[in-house]
């Protein structure tokens, strides 16, 4: 069956780093845009970032350009999150979805993983 699963969450001071994993089992992984979604208490899911299905294009909300990196690996079949210079904003619930590669919707969620930036 699909799954998705994120690690790497945690607590980190502001101006810390995190990396988040999703590692991708069940489906044809090179075939799947992914990106990064986040939810934080009281606010809607919104898109953190994105990479296409070879890894040559990626795309940033406007509040993590410059500080998030997103890449993947597939021949492990994972997508990575690079998060530094973090802020208090950016403590949420973060989840990795994998995007129907003819709609681009997304189609695969994994679980979440909680990142809490405080001091």
């Amino acid at each position: 069956q699909v799954q998705l699963v994120e690690s790497g969450g945690g607590l980190v001071q502001p101006g810390g780093s995190l990396r988040l994993s999703c590692a991708a089992s069940g489906f044809t992984f090179s075939n799947y845009a992914m990106s990064w979604y986040r939810q934080a208490p009281g606010k809607e899911r919104e898109s953190v970032a994105s990479i296409t299905s070879g890894g040559s294009t990626t795309s940033y909300a406007d509040s993590v350009k410059g500080r998030f990196t997103i890449s993947r690996d597939n021949a492990k079949n994972t997508v990575y999150l690079q998060m530094n210079s973090l802020k208090p904003e950016d403590t949420a619930v973060y989840y990795c979805c994998a995007r129907n590669p003819f709609t681009m919707q997304p189609r695969y969620w994994g679980q979440g993983t909680q990142v809490t930036v405080s001091s």
